[in-house]
């Protein structure tokens, strides 16, 4: 039975899941916007969003929280460029696009950005 069991497993251990959603977060969080599956951009959604939510405390446990999970570069723009630009939004801080199948193996492919306006 799948009782309070949430998220995907994405056909991962747990160590390399933690590292796929770190990374793929990093990189959106650098790029503002990247292309991915749809159940990793899902389950990237629900990662992030708890990041920003965090970075927009901007004092310094909010920052050494988000220095376990990003590099120093990445941290610096979370909380001085994204962080401001969502300080009135009470969630809802990437959006999904679908955009159909791969051409090799048929996934299900989206596109995830951080919205940056109101």
């Amino acid at each position: 039975m799948k009782h309070q069991k949430k998220g995907r497993k994405l056909k991962r251990e747990r160590d390399q899941r933690k590292a796929l959603i770190k990374n793929l977060a990093e990189n959106l969080i650098l790029k503002e916007r990247i292309k991915t599956t749809e159940a990793k951009a899902k389950e990237l959604k629900r990662f992030i969003e708890k990041k920003i939510t965090k970075a927009k405390k901007q004092d310094l446990a909010s920052y050494r929280h988000l220095r376990r999970f990003f590099s120093e570069k990445a941290c610096q723009k979370i909380v001085k460029e994204i962080a401001p630009l969502l300080k009135e939004r009470s969630g809802g801080y990437t959006r999904i696009v679908k955009l159909g199948e791969r051409k090799g193996d048929n996934a299900k492919m989206a596109l995830i950005e951080i919205i940056k306006n109101k």
